[in-house]
């Protein structure tokens, strides 16, 4: 099993970046952190890095029933889906697949909140096709 859902776009970075805070939005998604790496790896190591954004993906209803089944969990949140460029023009989206990274976390009451996110980050992955 993977530990994450992808595609690649070709289209421009930053519309990229809108499309993909907008359909997270229509999943119910709102983005908390937006770590820019290339600007990061510039200032702090003065590294010339591509194109590279994680955005900390949150659904604050399924937040709150993950911290209601398991008070850590927060360990584990929010959903991180990224964002870079290789190469121009070819975007490669890819979101964490949160069934992956809840096997960590033996609590039964999890599976049936991963499944849900899993499920509308597949929509928020295939909506960008």
């Amino acid at each position: 099993m993977t530990y994450y859902i992808s595609t690649t776009l070709n289209r421009p970075f930053d519309e990229s970046i809108d499309a993909v805070t907008e359909a997270l939005k229509t999943e119910g998604f709102g983005v908390l952190t937006d770590i820019d790496v290339k600007a990061t790896m510039k200032k702090k190591l003065d590294i010339d890095y591509y194109n590279y954004r994680i955005l900390g993906a949150c659904n604050p209803p399924y937040a709150h029933k993950a911290l209601e089944a398991e008070n850590k969990i927060g360990t584990m949140l929010p959903c991180n889906v990224i964002v870079q460029e290789r190469e121009p023009g070819h975007v490669e989206i890819a979101a964490v697949d949160p069934v992956s990274s809840m096997e960590a976390v033996n609590n039964d009451k999890l599976r049936p909140i991963a499944d849900e996110i899993r499920q509308r980050l597949e929509r928020v992955i295939t909506s960008l096709k």
